[in-house]
């Protein structure tokens, strides 16, 4: 099962613990924005006006190997974080919003929880 159909499928955290499948998957998807240079990468597509970036430009922004910043990309395109097209010889990534807005939806609390934690 892909990522976004098991985050699609899970529980806020606060309503029902997620299952052994669930929990392996967003596991899988916070390990992927646990680091940096994977981080700043979806930083800078979501940021971008348009919605898409041009690898060429997101390699100009590291001080990395295009194979490594290949790697990093294949990461966040297997998470569902990212998509990709090819238009000639250059490939254009684009955010996932469905799999941020899951991500967003398993971590809110619900409102009374909110305003009842502490400061």
């Amino acid at each position: 099962m892909e990522v976004l159909q098991i985050l699609e499928c899970s529980p806020p955290l606060t309503r029902e613990p997620l299952d052994v499948e669930q929990a392996a998957a967003v596991a899988r998807v916070f390990r992927a924005l646990g680091d940096p240079v994977r981080l700043r990468i979806l930083s800078i597509v979501a940021s971008r006006a348009g919605g898409e970036v041009c690898v060429c430009d997101i390699t100009d922004a590291f001080d990395l190997s295009q194979p490594t910043i290949s790697h990093h990309l294949k990461v966040l395109k297997e998470v569902g974080l990212l998509t990709s097209e090819r238009r000639a010889s250059w490939v254009y990534y684009r955010l996932v919003p469905e799999t941020l807005g899951e991500l967003s939806a398993l971590l809110t609390l619900p409102a009374a929880a909110a305003a009842a934690a502490p400061r």
